[in-house]
Protein backbone atom coordinates (compact mmCIF):
# COMPACT_ATOMS: atom_id res chain seq x y z
CA UNK A 1 0.00 0.00 0.00
CA UNK A 2 1.26 3.48 -0.79
CA UNK A 3 -0.36 5.58 1.86
CA UNK A 4 0.41 9.23 1.95
CA UNK A 5 2.70 8.81 -0.89
CA UNK A 6 1.36 11.59 -3.17
CA UNK A 7 5.25 12.34 -5.17
CA UNK A 8 5.60 10.29 -8.37
CA UNK A 9 9.34 9.56 -8.50
CA UNK A 10 9.24 9.21 -12.43
CA UNK A 11 11.79 5.99 -12.19
CA UNK A 12 14.32 8.65 -11.01
CA UNK A 13 16.81 9.51 -7.74
CA UNK A 14 15.71 12.48 -6.12
CA UNK A 15 18.84 14.57 -7.75
CA UNK A 16 17.53 13.58 -11.00
CA UNK A 17 14.39 14.20 -10.39
CA UNK A 18 14.66 17.23 -9.17
CA UNK A 19 17.23 18.74 -11.99
CA UNK A 20 14.96 17.27 -14.56
CA UNK A 21 11.78 19.02 -13.31
CA UNK A 22 13.65 22.46 -12.81
CA UNK A 23 15.01 22.37 -16.20
CA UNK A 24 11.42 21.32 -17.82
CA UNK A 25 10.16 24.29 -15.60
CA UNK A 26 12.74 27.04 -16.90
CA UNK A 27 11.28 25.23 -20.61
CA UNK A 28 7.99 26.38 -19.76
CA UNK A 29 8.81 29.73 -18.72
CA UNK A 30 10.92 30.58 -21.44
CA UNK A 31 9.19 29.20 -24.73
CA UNK A 32 5.48 28.93 -22.93
CA UNK A 33 4.69 25.13 -23.98
CA UNK A 34 6.47 22.17 -24.33
CA UNK A 35 5.88 18.58 -24.87
CA UNK A 36 6.46 16.04 -22.92
CA UNK A 37 4.97 12.57 -21.08
CA UNK A 38 1.64 12.98 -19.40
CA UNK A 39 3.56 11.84 -16.25
CA UNK A 40 6.28 14.36 -16.26
CA UNK A 41 3.51 16.95 -16.85
CA UNK A 42 1.23 16.15 -14.14
CA UNK A 43 5.02 16.29 -11.88
CA UNK A 44 5.96 19.51 -13.45
CA UNK A 45 2.25 21.23 -13.04
CA UNK A 46 2.81 20.31 -9.17
CA UNK A 47 6.07 21.48 -9.20
CA UNK A 48 5.92 24.93 -11.16
CA UNK A 49 2.30 26.05 -10.21
CA UNK A 50 3.40 27.68 -6.54
CA UNK A 51 6.76 28.68 -8.02
CA UNK A 52 4.24 31.38 -10.07
CA UNK A 53 2.01 31.54 -7.14
CA UNK A 54 5.35 32.84 -5.64
CA UNK A 55 5.80 35.20 -8.52
CA UNK A 56 2.64 37.46 -7.68
CA UNK A 57 4.28 38.85 -4.98
CA UNK A 58 8.27 40.49 -6.22
CA UNK A 59 9.91 40.37 -3.10
CA UNK A 60 13.47 39.27 -2.83
CA UNK A 61 12.63 36.23 -0.10
CA UNK A 62 10.27 35.01 -3.11
CA UNK A 63 12.73 35.88 -5.68
CA UNK A 64 15.67 33.47 -3.60
CA UNK A 65 12.95 30.97 -3.35
CA UNK A 66 12.39 30.81 -6.81
CA UNK A 67 15.85 30.79 -7.87
CA UNK A 68 16.62 28.24 -5.54
CA UNK A 69 13.90 25.67 -7.11
CA UNK A 70 14.69 27.04 -10.60
CA UNK A 71 18.56 27.55 -10.57
CA UNK A 72 18.27 29.95 -13.65
CA UNK A 73 18.30 33.74 -13.20
CA UNK A 74 17.23 34.28 -16.85
CA UNK A 75 14.10 32.36 -16.11
CA UNK A 76 13.32 33.50 -12.96
CA UNK A 77 13.16 37.27 -14.38
CA UNK A 78 11.45 36.05 -17.21
CA UNK A 79 8.67 34.62 -14.54
CA UNK A 80 8.51 37.82 -12.34
CA UNK A 81 8.84 40.18 -15.04
CA UNK A 82 6.49 38.59 -17.73
CA UNK A 83 4.80 35.84 -16.88
CA UNK A 84 3.28 37.14 -13.28
CA UNK A 85 1.92 40.31 -14.82
CA UNK A 86 -0.26 38.23 -17.26
CA UNK A 87 -1.42 35.65 -14.25
CA UNK A 88 -1.54 38.55 -11.77
CA UNK A 89 -5.64 38.46 -11.47
CA UNK A 90 -5.57 34.58 -11.96
CA UNK A 91 -6.17 32.43 -8.24
CA UNK A 92 -4.49 29.33 -9.45
CA UNK A 93 -4.25 26.85 -13.05
CA UNK A 94 -1.24 29.04 -14.58
CA UNK A 95 -0.83 25.30 -16.60
CA UNK A 96 -3.06 23.50 -19.05
CA UNK A 97 -2.05 19.91 -19.89
CA UNK A 98 -3.36 18.87 -23.30
CA UNK A 99 -2.84 14.94 -24.76
CA UNK A 100 -1.41 14.39 -27.87
CA UNK A 101 -1.56 10.60 -27.92
CA UNK A 102 1.55 8.33 -28.20
CA UNK A 103 4.78 8.70 -29.17
CA UNK A 104 6.21 7.03 -32.33
CA UNK A 105 8.74 4.84 -30.88
CA UNK A 106 7.91 3.88 -27.81
CA UNK A 107 4.15 4.66 -27.07
CA UNK A 108 4.72 6.41 -24.67
CA UNK A 109 1.28 8.78 -24.09
CA UNK A 110 2.54 12.87 -24.51
CA UNK A 111 0.97 15.82 -23.47
CA UNK A 112 1.50 19.20 -24.51
CA UNK A 113 2.30 21.40 -20.91
CA UNK A 114 1.55 25.34 -21.41
CA UNK A 115 0.71 28.41 -19.97
CA UNK A 116 -3.05 29.25 -19.81
CA UNK A 117 -2.85 32.82 -20.18
CA UNK A 118 -0.02 32.89 -23.38
CA UNK A 119 -2.51 30.51 -25.49
CA UNK A 120 -4.41 33.20 -28.04
CA UNK A 121 -6.73 30.13 -29.03
CA UNK A 122 -8.01 28.56 -25.81
CA UNK A 123 -8.00 32.11 -24.14
CA UNK A 124 -11.83 33.20 -24.02
CA UNK A 125 -10.97 36.91 -22.21
CA UNK A 126 -8.45 38.35 -24.67
CA UNK A 127 -10.44 36.86 -27.81
CA UNK A 128 -13.96 37.54 -27.23
CA UNK A 129 -15.56 41.05 -26.48
CA UNK A 130 -18.44 41.49 -24.42
CA UNK A 131 -21.67 42.50 -26.29
CA UNK A 132 -23.27 45.33 -24.57
CA UNK A 133 -27.40 45.66 -24.47
CA UNK A 134 -28.04 48.74 -25.06
CA UNK A 135 -28.63 50.54 -28.44
CA UNK A 136 -25.53 51.99 -29.53
CA UNK A 137 -27.35 55.08 -31.44
CA UNK A 138 -25.75 56.78 -34.46
CA UNK A 139 -22.11 56.70 -33.55
CA UNK A 140 -22.28 52.90 -33.51
CA UNK A 141 -24.48 52.74 -36.70
CA UNK A 142 -21.72 55.04 -38.24
CA UNK A 143 -18.73 52.94 -37.30
CA UNK A 144 -20.40 49.66 -38.63
CA UNK A 145 -21.23 51.57 -42.14
CA UNK A 146 -17.28 52.42 -42.07
CA UNK A 147 -16.22 49.40 -41.16
CA UNK A 148 -18.08 47.69 -44.32
CA UNK A 149 -16.84 50.58 -46.58
CA UNK A 150 -13.80 49.72 -45.71
CA UNK A 151 -13.64 45.52 -45.78
CA UNK A 152 -15.05 46.93 -49.31
CA UNK A 153 -12.23 48.74 -50.43
CA UNK A 154 -9.80 45.62 -49.09
CA UNK A 155 -11.51 43.37 -51.63
CA UNK A 156 -11.19 45.71 -54.80
CA UNK A 157 -7.48 45.86 -55.76
CA UNK A 158 -7.10 43.02 -57.49
CA UNK A 159 -6.92 43.80 -60.79
CA UNK A 160 -7.27 41.98 -64.10
CA UNK A 161 -3.88 42.49 -64.83
CA UNK A 162 -3.08 40.61 -61.63
CA UNK A 163 -5.38 38.01 -62.35
CA UNK A 164 -3.63 37.14 -65.92
CA UNK A 165 -0.55 37.40 -64.36
CA UNK A 166 -1.83 34.33 -62.00
CA UNK A 167 -3.09 32.44 -64.85
CA UNK A 168 -0.04 32.40 -66.68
Amino acid sequence: MRHGKKINHLSRKTAHRKAMLANMACSLIEHKRINTTIAKAKALRQYVEPLITKSKDDTTHNRRIVFSNLRDKYAVSELFRDVAVKVGDRPGGYVRIIKLGNRQGDNASMAMVELVDYNEIYNPKATKKKATRRRGGKKAADATVADKAVEAKVEEPKSEDAENKDEA
